[in-house]
């Protein structure tokens, strides 16, 4: 069953990188987000390889592992891959699902051309990541 467009804006209103987009904003985003459906042991990501994709937890579970070893387990609702919307950088850990999952997908492609149409969007992404970056540089 597919989500509604309300529930997948709510989704990813939770996510830093969009913390100061407004809920239509936010219904332009979700509007470019696929749901997928997964099977048990699909790697949704593998470290080191270079990430394209933002990915949102609708149902299921998942392990984040570094270097083999789990260090976290994700849920409905945990999202994860948003710097790779803006930056092509390897990525930081391996997710593999636990269960069958339903993942909303963002690629950076449709992420990219929504940033073109939407200045504003755009404005307030930059203001997000510079926010997040701004801790690291004192």
């Amino acid at each position: 069953m597919k989500l509604r467009k309300d529930a997948k804006t709510e989704l990813l209103k939770g996510a830093p990188l969009f913390a100061h987009c407004s809920k239509r904003e936010l219904a332009a985003i979700s509007s470019i987000a696929d749901e997928i459906d997964l099977k048990d042991g699909h790697e949704l990501t593998r470290e080191g390889a270079v990430g394209r994709e933002f990915f949102v937890l609708i149902d299921g579970t998942a392990d984040v592992l570094r270097n083999g070893r789990k260090v976290n387990t994700l849920k409905s609702g945990d999202f994860f891959g948003e710097i790779a919307l803006v930056h092509r950088t390897p990525r930081t850990a391996t997710v593999k699902a636990t269960s069958p999952v339903r993942t909303l997908v963002i690629t950076e492609r449709n992420f990219r051309t929504l940033l073109e149409r939407s200045p504003e969007i755009q404005r307030k992404v930059l203001q997000a990541l510079a926010e997040r970056v701004a801790p690291t540089t004192l």
